[in-house]
């Protein structure tokens, strides 16, 4: 982690030279800046090119179109949802690869929807327009959610494509994004895991690195490969040091522009919450899978995620300690402050607002938490049932008048997921619900009348194994059916999954509407906010990350670490150092194909590289190009001086981490006898057949 004292040498520098930050909107890209720092003006086209061939994943993360033929080239660690899916107890490609040598043996991807972003539009005027003045905060929450569901379903309606209205600047701006999606989805390759997560939990959010966390899918239409206008070619160089590089990605979530306050309840008792969660589910699923290996396959994903989860927590955690970091925050809050005051208003200012409306969240998280988010209820089966049972509900209402995801424009989507035919497992499920259920006893106290309700006299084991016994949840038919039944049948249900969903649905509803009152009293006061901001930096200005599409930029170039230089890039020769240096023990055993294949490597290839590009999670799988638009890299990873990126950015020692091209080629023709795919990518001749 980045020392308090270097930290706030960068941060006070910043305002002279600024750094390579930056999660830019694709309609607000920053020419000025690029053009002022590495003589590089984006055309229109440019962008638009990036832009149609850049894809998000449903499942979490980013990818991008590789061939005009749908090929989709992502991470392993996205590609992983899909990867677990279409395993069983005699196919497990999760961990040991997958490779589809003809269209017809392409995998079919259960629940995965790509999603590519066609236009955006500002529609803030409109949304702002229908907030009545003196409009309470219930008030305010209910015409905003209507107008949203409005203009989305006219959206939907006139061009078919899926339309969202995405919150930006937490409440200055409204765009609404549409995009075409992509419901066909077919596996193509993936290395084993071992390969593509080479040094395991260790070396996660460290560097160097030795992975080749790739994945393929392809995107199809009417049963054939989608034909693809905008797809990116491959660079033959690869990324170079000290090139200019641009990383198009869907970055998840950011926390720079969030006050004070908020990001005090951030560091004092959201993050202490999670990590207290993530640490104990990490324990719960670790023991699961110590019992068999099919348990292992099963959880496998689940335990990667609340690895990497925990860990990056504790980073972010890291950074809101470090007196530097708040010290610049603050700083930055008393300018647009004294900005502010300036000129003349009445009442509270927007900061007073934002944390009086933190305090009451603070309050309520906890319930919200367990009851809302469903934290106290760990299992897919009360996903499942919840989404039935609220669907029922939902479905008489005014479409304005839904919970958000109800709305008309989202059904489609919905449907897609939850008539997934994934498969799962009776006692994964009573293992996940025992846990939650006495994580929830744990929380609210055994006491507590909500919690005796839930447990019915039994111990959280015997209530998990009661509910999970007593549900049809598992059948798509019955789901199917279930989904067109009203509130009514649902009340005289005897699945003891929609007992469940039922018996804390008012309750959950109850806190949610709080939480969403106090939200839309900051979004309102954000709005304030950014007008501050928008007057003091003009259009020089990006929001926080919201899992839509930005530009981010940087330069590939190594850091300085305990007064060593880390170079920028790694060396296939290097991954086969290391595992000499572990005696190829676990988890830095190399994998049995790459000792075979050793002799025919080139081991100069470069492997893995580092870039000052500005990214956070949710940028897996996002490509990395060069000024032509070209594939020089793709990301998977940040080192663990990146973590801080979610409140402050800094280039001093954090890098994103990406898969050099290079490598990519040289493993899929060396490695994988997977030339064909080699071809697809590089625009060699191929045949869909392959």
């Amino acid at each position: 982690m980045i020392s308090g004292a270097a930290l706030g040498g960068i941060l006070l520098s910043a305002a002279i030279i600024r750094a390579d930050e930056g999660m830019w909107l694709f309609n607000e890209p920053p020419r000025k800046l690029l053009k002022e720092r590495y003589n590089f003006e984006p055309t229109d086209s440019w962008l638009e090119h990036v832009q149609k061939s850049s894809v998000r994943f449903n499942s979490g993360g980013s990818g991008s179109f590789v061939s005009e033929d749908g090929l989709v080239m992502s991470n392993h660690h996205v590609g992983a949802d899909s990867l677990q899916k279409v395993s069983d107890e005699t196919h497990n490609y999760y961990r040991d690869g997958f490779h589809a040598r003809t269209l017809a043996e392409e995998l079919p991807c259960r629940d995965l929807e790509l999603n590519v972003l066609i236009s955006i539009e500002d529609v803030t005027d409109r949304v702002n327009a229908a907030i009545k003045s003196g409009s309470t905060a219930d008030e305010a929450f209910a015409q905003r959610r209507a107008i949203t569901a409005e203009i989305e379903k006219e959206s939907t309606d006139k061009t078919r494509l899926r339309s969202d209205v995405i919150t930006l600047f937490e409440g200055g701006k409204y765009h609404l994004y549409r995009f075409k999606k992509y419901t066909d989805v077919r596996l193509v390759f993936a290395p084993e895991q071992q390969a593509a997560f080479y040094g395991g939990d260790p070396d996660n959010f460290e560097y160097p690195r030795y992975d080749l966390d790739v994945c393929f899918v392809r995107a199809y239409e009417n049963g054939k490969p989608a034909h693809v206008e905008h797809s990116l070619k491959w660079s033959e160089a690869g990324a170079a040091e000290n090139e200019l590089v641009f990383v198009s990605g869907h970055p998840g979530h950011t926390s720079r522009l969030q006050t004070m306050a908020e990001l005090a309840y951030t560091r004092d008792q959201q993050f202490p919450y999670t990590l207290s969660w993530l640490h104990r589910s990490e324990v719960m699923l670790n023991a699961y899978s110590g019992r068999t290996e099919e348990n292992a396959r099963r959880a496998k994903k689940m335990l990667f995620s609340a690895q990497n989860s925990r860990k990056a927590r504790e980073g972010g955690l890291a950074g809101l300690l470090d007196p530097a970091v708040m010290t610049k925050k603050q700083a930055s809050e008393k300018q647009l402050q004294d900005f502010y005051g300036k000129s003349e208003h009445t009442g509270d200012s927007p900061w007073k607002k934002i944390e009086a409306a933190q305090k009451v969240i603070s309050e309520h998280a906890l319930v919200y938490n367990l009851l809302e988010t469903g934290q106290a209820f760990n299992s897919r089966y009360f996903q499942i049932a919840r989404t039935l049972a609220r669907s029922a509900a939902e479905r008489g209402k005014p479409n304005g008048e839904r919970l958000r995801e109800f709305r008309e424009s989202a059904r489609e989507s919905l449907e897609f997921s939850l008539f997934s035919d994934e498969p799962l497992y009776d006692d994964f499920e009573r293992v996940k619900l025992a846990d939650s259920l006495s994580w929830f006893a744990e929380k609210m106290g055994f006491t507590n009348e909500l919690v005796q309700k839930v447990l019915a006299g039994k111990s959280p084991r015997e209530r998990a194994a009661e509910l999970v016994a007593g549900s049809n949840m598992k059948d798509v038919a019955n789901r199917k059916k279930l989904y067109k039944a009203d509130s009514s049948e649902f009340a005289n249900s005897q699945d003891t999954m929609i007992q469940l969903a039922l018996l804390v649905d008012f309750p959950a509803r109850d806190v949610r509407k709080i939480i969403e009152a106090q939200a839309e009293i900051k979004q309102q006061a954000y709005a304030e906010i950014g007008k501050v901001k928008f007057a003091m930096e003009g259009s020089n200005s990006y929001p926080d990350a919201t899992f839509t599409l930005r530009l981010a930029f940087g330069q590939v170039k190594g850091y300085e670490e305990d007064g060593k230089h880390i170079p920028f890039e790694t060396t296939i020769a290097g991954l086969y150092q290391r595992g000499a240096e572990h005696k190829n023990k676990p988890p830095f055993d190399i994998p049995p194909s790459w000792l075979k294949q050793k002799s025919k490597l080139d081991l100069n290839t470069p492997f893995n590289f580092v870039s000052t590009a500005d990214i956070i999670g949710g940028n897996s799988g996002s490509p990395v190009i060069n000024r032509n638009a070209e594939v020089v890299g793709l990301i998977f990873d940040g080192n663990i001086q990146s973590l801080v990126l979610d409140f402050v950015y800094s280039d001093f020692q954090a890098r994103a981490v990406a898969v050099h091209s290079s490598a990519l080629i040289e493993a899929l023709r060396k490695v994988y006898d997977a030339g064909p795919i080699a071809d697809e990518l590089t625009g060699k001749k191929h045949s869909n057949s392959k």
